[in-house]
């Protein structure tokens, strides 16, 4: 008996602790939202909400840090994570599914739930997203009589069966919002109605299917189908591109919303570096509110990584960093971020007025207005907008005047007082130039000294499971995608009545869908050719020299990632499609149709060179000289990880084309030999004026990528092995594994600039009239030094400030507020840091050099 009082007083007291964590709320309980939407906007449990999205790619990180790109996104003012769903690696083969690892759907979303933010979920199944095949399995591409994206049995039946797939996980795991999940949104398809007039009539009628099927799975949350302006009711139609403050729902009963904002843009080997100005960005963002807008979403919010062959095509590159407010590396795009959060709060500011409210337009001139929304006739938000690209303004509204600068909009949450201007940035900025940063805030470790083993391949057919067929191949029917490679192979024989030893001088012009193609002669390296992003077929000539009796002619045709964007995409060939040779014969053989040998892969592929289980195989050897600058070789060192919690990556600007391995894990396609053109660029690029992606370009005459992305959870505390196969040739001594350790940051605030956004309170106005310069390092960093620090009329920009006419060194004050501590505020107060020029309106610059 006394231990059954026992162990009954034991259970009422946990259950009383149990209550006690219940109600602290340490246990996250699930709590039924209901999602529905009208005009105005989203309905979350019955209350308009005005949203700020983020695009962040699950696969395209590693689960360790995506708690933390969640957690900046949040801190960002980003209220809802936007991913797409990638079939092609969810199922590989028919019926045979994958969700671990960086596929690990589900963790993602309960991450994000974790955050508390929301979720939109782009099933599509769809994706584009600069993805292998646009996101579509290979498999699907092989069963008979089947096209894709179009009123096709075959097609749908499989689409379906994908969506019902992924609805119903998501169901099983509680992860809509009538579960008490985080999912509020889905999607259906993906830009269709950008390539629906090349399916004709059964593009309609596929799209009136997709929009049935989806709502159908019972999702108890909105669908949306972007750039579809024929959506069928109850789906949304909405908005992608650089400016969506135009756009009008097809609908009158269906909210203003904008699922893609190009941040930046993708990056394509051969191709200058996109940026987009912060500026603009935040223009795009405060007009499509001002306008009606409701949702919106940054594409991309967090870009990372293409690892593996996961870049779509063609020649996208490996970064997928998109310019985005969170860069590659998971660190704060800056100015861009900070600039973006005090967007998000001054319109967070406005929402009652925004979502309960029509806008009054008033014209204050030429490309000047405003929006007023109204709540009452004392209580109102107002946007002001200078759309005009050159010239600045000062307006006149509600008896004030108001400074416009040119492509700008300036937010009154209280119809009096400017909360924010999209123009005038008092974000900190991140030094990004490696050339100005690398010796101070990267540690760099060479392997022009490393133990070195290689793996010499051969050009042609190197297994029994090569093939002949008369003509030539389509390249990906061929390969299935199993490689980026296919052997195109043949003999030719020279007349016996040539002289001995005599060689004859003969041409070869390949014809090219793409992407890239090696010519070896009498397995001697020829030739190398290839294709470009907007490009990839191309025509590759040679003359070269044929000696009497058999000669091999070996063609390696090379994939840089597949189609995945345009009408019938799925069915874009690849690979060698006419070989011609002259003046063997005194006129044209064309070859195209004559037998030839294939095999597809690398003989280092096919043995598994990459895998950490070889490394000790003797298949590698390390006896002589280490062959440089030689086609189709591999490479094997190992390398020590780098001290530190900083991004790692590895530094292959010395190498020609090719892959990378670390750990057996790849990190991707490098292709260092491919310059961007030497002209183009536009670095500083005036935000004014409309933007489009070739507008603000960087680093003209460079590779579009030298530094590759390591993930820190890839690394092991002792010996990581690296392997490289290199196609081209180049030099693997001058592979360097480079670590970051700080940052170089930058502030710049003026006396008339605004307080910051995040003191202002409704009703109550700013907690201080005083703006502030801040200053804050990533997590783990502390402030090391001041670089620079000058008030008065400071000249030049981040990296190469210098003082002005006017100038009060404040340096040694920076140092005592901010050395030592992760972030520090610097009042503009001349009260505190004098005042060397009066009568001037004057502005503090500073210069700091962040370190863990």
């Amino acid at each position: 008996m006394s231990a059954f009082k026992s162990s009954k007083s034991m259970l009422l007291s946990a259950l009383v602790f149990a209550v006690l964590l219940f109600d602290c709320g340490l246990f996250q309980t699930a709590v039924s939202r209901s999602v529905s939407y009208d005009s105005k906007a989203l309905i979350i449990d019955g209350k308009r909400r005005i949203l700020q999205s983020g695009s962040v790619h699950y696969p395209r990180t590693t689960p360790d840090v995506w708690p933390e790109i969640i957690g900046k996104a949040k801190e960002g003012g980003i209220d809802v994570i936007e991913t797409y769903v990638f079939w092609n690696y969810h199922e590989p083969v028919k019926g045979e599914y994958y969700f671990e690892g960086r596929f690990d759907l589900i963790r993602f979303v309960k991450e994000v739930h974790k955050a508390g933010l929301f979720v939109h979920l782009r099933i599509g199944p769809y994706a584009c997203a600069e993805w292998n095949y646009g996101g579509f399995p290979m498999w699907l591409h092989f069963i008979p009589g089947i096209q894709f994206r179009t009123k096709n049995d075959l097609f749908q039946t499989e689409m379906e069966r994908f969506l019902a797939k992924i609805v119903r996980m998501m169901k099983d795991a509680n992860l809509f919002a009538s579960q008490g999940g985080p999912i509020i949104l889905a999607q259906v398809e993906n830009e269709y109605g950008n390539v629906q007039a090349a399916y004709g009539a059964d593009g309609a009628l596929y799209v009136k299917w997709a929009a049935e099927t989806a709502v159908g799975l019972n999702t108890s949350v909105p669908w949306v189908m972007c750039a579809q302006q024929d959506a069928p009711d109850p789906i949304i139609n909405t908005c992608n591109g650089f400016y969506c403050d135009g756009f009008t729902p097809n609908s009158p009963t269906k909210p203003s919303m904008w699922t893609e904002n190009y941040v930046g843009w993708f990056l394509a080997f051969g191709y200058a570096v996109p940026f987009r100005p912060v500026e603009d960005l935040a223009f795009a963002v405060a007009r499509f509110f001002e306008r009606g807008g409701t949702f919106q979403n940054y594409y991309m919010y967090f870009g990372g990584s293409n690892f593996g062959r996961t870049a779509g095509g063609p020649l996208v590159a490996t970064s997928y960093d998109y310019d985005a407010p969170i860069n590659e590396y998971g660190f704060l795009n800056q100015p861009k971020w900070g600039h973006l959060r005090d967007l998000h709060i001054a319109i967070k500011l406005c929402e009652e007025h925004l979502v309960n409210a029509d806008a009054t337009q008033i014209s204050l001139g030429e490309n000047l207005e405003a929006h007023v929304y109204y709540k009452s006739s004392d209580d109102c938000a107002a946007f002001l907008a200078n759309y005009g690209s050159s010239s600045d303004a000062t307006v006149d509204f509600r008896g004030k005047s108001y400074f416009l600068p040119a492509w700008s909009v300036s937010i009154l949450p209280d119809c009096v007082n400017v909360v924010f201007n999209t123009a005038k940035v008092t974000s900190q900025t991140t030094l990004n130039d490696e050339s100005l940063t690398r010796n101070i805030t990267m540690h760099e470790s060479s392997m022009s000294s490393a133990s070195w083993s290689w793996y010499k391949e051969e050009a042609g057919v190197w297994g029994n499971s090569s093939f002949e067929a008369s003509g030539l191949l389509e390249h990906i029917n061929t390969t299935k995608d199993t490689s980026d490679f296919l052997w195109y192979t043949i003999s030719i024989d020279v007349n016996a009545d040539n002289k001995k030893n005599r060689t004859k001088e003969v041409g070869l012009l390949i014809g090219s869908l793409g992407h890239a193609a090696l010519l070896f002669v009498n397995k001697q390296p020829a030739a190398f050719d290839y294709g470009n992003h907007d490009d990839a077929s191309f025509n590759l000539s040679a003359t070269v020299e044929f000696h009497s009796g058999s000669n091999t002619v070996d063609i390696l045709s090379m994939m840089v990632g597949l189609q995945n964007y345009g009408p019938w995409f799925d069915i874009q060939g690849a690979g060698i499609h006419s070989v011609v040779l002259t003046g063997l014969k005194g006129s044209e053989e064309d070859l195209s149709s004559s037998q030839w040998t294939y095999q597809v892969g690398l003989e280092g592929e096919y043995l598994g060179l990459q895998n950490v289980s070889l490394a000790n195989s003797s298949i590698w050897t390390d006896k002589g000289d280490l062959p440089l600058n030689r086609s189709l070789t591999w490479y094997k060192t190992t390398f020590l990880a780098p001290e530190g919690n900083g991004p790692v990556s590895l530094n292959l600007s010395g190498m020609g084309k090719g892959q990378a391995w670390v750990n057996g894990l790849s990190i991707g396609r490098y292709w260092s030999q491919y310059l961007s053109p030497s002209s183009g660029c536009t670095e500083p690029c005036d935000y004014r004026g409309t933007y489009d992606a070739s507008k603000c370009l960087k680093k003209c005459g460079q590779p579009a990528q030298t530094l590759y992305h390591i993930p820190r959870s890839w690394l092991q505390q002792s010996e990581n092995l690296l392997v490289i196969h290199e196609e081209l040739g180049g030099d693997p001594r001058t592979i360097s594994v480079v670590a970051q350790i700080g940052q170089v940051i930058c502030g710049r605030v003026t006396e008339d600039d605004l307080p910051q956004a995040d003191t202002w309170e409704q009703g109550v106005g700013f907690a201080s009239t005083t703006p502030e310069l801040r200053l804050s390092c990533e997590t783990g960093q502390q402030i090391d030094s001041i670089r620079f620090a000058s008030l008065g009329n400071p000249q030049g920009s981040c990296g190469a400030h210098r003082p002005g006419t006017c100038h009060a060194d404040v340096s040694t004050y920076l140092k005592k507020e901010c050395v030592g501590k992760e972030r520090c505020s610097i009042p503009i107060s001349t009260e505190t840091l004098g005042d060397p020029c009066r009568n001037l309106t004057k502005t503090l610059a500073v210069e700091a050099l962040c370190l863990g």
